[in-house]
């Protein structure tokens, strides 16, 4: 058995799971929220559709990440690379930022349902609420960059 490549395809799930599941739960939130203000005024549809997609962007990220994991390794095209432990090894801890940084999803979710009240009531504030949906989004950003860096420095 090619330990290595187990390890790999370890990150691999590590990095497109965790932020999909928190990406989910995240707009699912701010998908409630919506839903019942539109019954308000569905003029704000658009003003919402932002922050509904907001927390989807970390599930993008985790995608990417896992998508550059495979790549790496070469089931994309066809050709499995044969991996030490160590590279398998680097491979997953190359998941582990952007899977764990995916988790902001959830808490970016809480803030963008947030958002979706202010907007209701207030949709001249709806910039406001993005700008806080924004900084939960920057962390995520740096866990998307911090695995980018580490698979990007091991060499298969």
């Amino acid at each position: 058995m090619d330990y290595g490549l187990v390890l790999a395809i370890i990150g691999t799930a590590i990095a497109v799971t965790i932020p999909g599941i928190s990406s989910a739960l995240g707009i699912g939130l701010v998908g409630q929220a919506a839903s019942g203000a539109m019954t308000e005024d569905p003029k704000n549809f658009g003003r919402f559709l932002v922050l509904l997609a907001l927390p989807g962007t970390q599930g993008i990220y985790g995608f990417v990440i896992g998508f550059l994991i495979i790549q790496k390794i070469g089931v994309i095209a066809g050709t499995m690379a044969a991996l030490t432990v160590p590279q398998g090894l680097a491979l997953l801890i190359a998941g582990i930022p952007v899977g764990i940084a995916g988790l902001s999803a959830i808490w970016q979710g809480k803030v963008c349902t947030a958002g979706i009240g202010l907007t209701a009531k207030r949709p001249e504030e709806s910039g406001k609420s993005l700008v806080m949906a924004v900084f939960v989004e920057f962390y995520a950003v740096l866990g998307l960059l911090t695995s980018i860096f580490i698979l990007f420095g091991v060499k298969v």
